[in-house]
């Protein structure tokens, strides 16, 4: 290691120590485990700092901060797969002996066996870490990529088709009584009939307008070639308005780290 990246390290260990224990000596008023308090919210901090340091270049703290962060969250979700899938799901339809040793109700029923299925296909999947029979392990995994494309494909067939195309059979007129009635009584509430046709009259004609905008069997002139235009238009605002969204969620997630690296570490605001 250069003496330059030695330096920066006892530095950072430095300002890590004396963070502890400022921040010890802030909460020893208010916590009983105040010094492991302390050492989570430095830690935190630390990381925190740390991704972050990647906005300047790729350095060691911030690798140290991604592999901790994909290290944790996979020896979480092991676990979590472990006690919520095997031992509260799969061990009692299987066996009631390892049901009473974990402390779970055993079910028995007369397709139980169709169980061991996921099971040999699992054991299989762990083959994996064989070099000489790995070829064995591309037939769970062939199974389990044909399963889940054959579900999904289902899925987001309902949500991302049926149920869109469902809601753009809108009403056009609402609650249509006459011309007199309409304009008698008109307003602009949110819940009103004006407010609700327009918003309906909007999905119509952007629904058919983006639609037309990529019917290319017919040359995009005239007033087809007028409703192409909007069609990219409302395209266009439609992007826009969704990457806008993902924009303000991530703002959201460094507004919270920032919140808390001022308020929680720092104690700059309250």
């Amino acid at each position: 290691m250069k003496r330059s990246s030695l330096l920066v390290l006892a530095v950072v260990v430095i300002l890590f120590a004396i963070s502890w224990i400022l921040k010890a000596n802030q909460l020893s008023a208010t916590e009983e485990n105040y010094i492991l308090e302390a050492f989570l919210i430095t830690f935190a901090a630390f990381l925190t700092l740390s991704v972050l340091s990647f906005l300047y270049k790729d350095n060691p703290f911030y690798k140290f901060a991604e592999h901790l962060f994909v290290g944790v969250s996979a020896a979480f979700w092991m676990c979590l797969g472990f006690w919520s899938t095997l031992v509260k799901n799969l061990i009692p339809r299987l066996s009631e002996g390892l049901s009473e040793f974990f402390n779970e109700p055993y079910m028995p029923g007369d397709y139980n066996f169709f169980f061991w299925i996921p099971v040999i296909l699992g054991i299989l999947l762990l083959m994996r870490l064989s070099k000489e029979h790995g070829w064995i392990a591309r037939w769970p995994l062939a199974f389990i990529v044909g399963t889940t494309a054959g579900l999904n494909f289902v899925r987001y067939l309902r949500s991302d088709f049926i149920e869109q195309i469902s809601a753009t059979f809108v009403p056009l007129l609402i609650e249509w009584q006459g011309v007199g009635h309409f304009f008698s009584n008109f307003n602009l509430a949110i819940d009103g009939q004006f407010v609700m046709m327009l918003s309906n009259w909007v999905i119509f004609v952007g629904v058919m307008c983006g639609l037309i905008y990529f019917f290319f069997s017919k040359e995009h002139t005239g007033v087809f070639g007028t409703a192409s235009r909007v069609g990219i238009w409302i395209l266009m605002i439609t992007f826009g308005a969704s990457f806008g969204y993902t924009v303000m969620g991530r703002i959201s997630l460094l507004v919270g780290r920032l919140t808390f690296l001022f308020k929680d570490w720092l104690g700059l605001i309250s």
